[in-house]
């Protein structure tokens, strides 16, 4: 539950960064902009934190795995 919590804050800042980017351009609000850049930059350098620590996860149990096979009689 926790990993999917945060994988909706990355979609969101995601969404509203880019919204926010929009904003900034329509209206030439630059400072809008530029915050709608880093927070988009961050959902998605979160999703990616996100996959590694899953990518990580799978690699733990596989080492587990092979640690039960080679310590087996």
């Amino acid at each position: 539950a926790a990993n999917d919590k945060e994988e909706l804050m990355s979609w969101l800042d995601k969404l509203l960064g880019r919204g926010k980017k929009a904003a900034g351009d329509v209206t030439g609000d630059a400072s809008l902009r530029r915050e709608g850049m880093h927070q988009e930059r961050e959902g998605r350098a979160e999703e990616r934190a996100s996959q590694h620590e899953d990518m990580a996860q799978a690699e733990r149990e596989r080492a587990a795995e092979h640690r039960v096979e080679r310590d087996a009689p």
